[in-house]
């Protein structure tokens, strides 16, 4: 880098906040597009059936978007602060602005937007994003961060995340949100299966899935608040101290899943109470061999029935017994 009048060069143009990830829009899109197509098809199913098919299919795909789009959020935990602050480097000026912290599963999001925006003849109002997944590098994320010349603010938050940091949160961060990703597709996996057992006359293994849904999905949020029992490294400016707490994708998560388990003990408990009530409920017939305990009427051939038997020996069946 090479100073510009005294100070580290910024972008030429300013950037804009993001306010959606490209991934969460292509994942609500798809599951629009599926609840579009069934709404075309709902007129032509009758009676009370209609509202029972779409209240399981709307609530279906809730579920299964929530668990898809929560994987590529960025407010697992988030935080908020309001201070004065420094905003270049080698320059004394100050700059009111409100800073926020928003950590996903795959990368922290560090915001900065003064208030107000314009100041020092300048519009500041960032949205910068550092990956720390697999197939990432956060520390050359940050790298490059310095070489644009980012704000102090974001850089000094973002530096809190690096590995070279002696906060040692990367790996923390780095590898619960592995894992919480990891329980949540596995989650997706076993909301297929649940869904492919409601399709067939086995509703009692599709509550279960469910169960086993909302457990795997519970698993994450486990998996994810491992970091929250580490020690907490703390972000100051000057008086101001950053503090984060759960985001709404954790509560979201978090909901959905205690979704599950009421979805799915209920499936399993009507079907040991109320099988009727259940399968009036996923529009399947009654099963009308199950209607009939006992025969009505059996037709015996007497000569298979008495060879070999001596005549006092010869059964004799009464056709309501069998």
């Amino acid at each position: 880098m090479t100073l510009f009048d005294g100070v580290y060069p910024f972008y030429p143009q300013q950037r804009k906040v993001s306010v959606f990830d490209v991934s969460i829009i292509i994942v609500i899109v798809v599951f629009l597009t599926f609840a579009c197509s069934f709404l075309l098809i709902i007129p032509g199913i009758r009676g009370r059936a209609r509202l029972y098919w779409t209240l399981r299919v709307l609530l279906s795909l809730v579920v299964g978007v929530v668990i898809v789009a929560v994987n590529f959020t960025r407010d697992w935990e988030t935080g908020w602060v309001k201070a004065n602050t420094s905003y270049k480097s080698f320059s004394r000026a100050l700059v009111n602005a409100d800073i926020g912290l928003h950590v996903g599963l795959a990368g922290v999001n560090i915001t900065l937007r003064g208030n107000p925006v314009n100041q020092i003849n300048e519009t500041i109002n960032y949205n910068e994003h550092f990956a720390w997944s697999f197939n990432a590098d956060y520390d050359h994320s940050y790298s490059e961060g310095l070489e644009k010349g980012l704000p102090n603010p974001i850089l000094y938050v973002a530096e809190k995340f690096s590995m070279q940091s002696p906060c040692s949160v990367h790996g923390q961060y780095r590898i619960a949100g592995h894992y919480a990703s990891a329980m949540l597709w596995v989650a997706f996996c076993t909301w297929l299966i649940s869904n492919m057992l409601f399709s067939m006359p086995v509703l009692v293994y599709g509550g279960y899935m469910l169960l086993v849904t909302g457990a795997f999905m519970i698993f994450s949020l486990l998996s994810f608040s491992t970091v929250r029992n580490s020690l907490v490294c703390p972000i100051h400016f000057g008086t101001a101290v950053l503090r984060t707490g759960y985001g709404g994708s954790f509560w979201l998560t978090l909901a959905i899943g205690l979704l599950c388990f009421v979805t799915g003990i209920t499936v399993v408990t009507l079907h040991y109470f109320n099988l009727n009530l259940l399968k009036t409920f996923f529009d399947l017939p009654e099963d009308k061999a199950e209607e009939y305990q006992e025969m009505t009427e059996v037709y015996i051939n007497p000569h298979f029935m008495n060879q070999g038997l001596p005549p006092s020996q010869s059964p004799k069946l009464n056709p309501k017994s069998i």
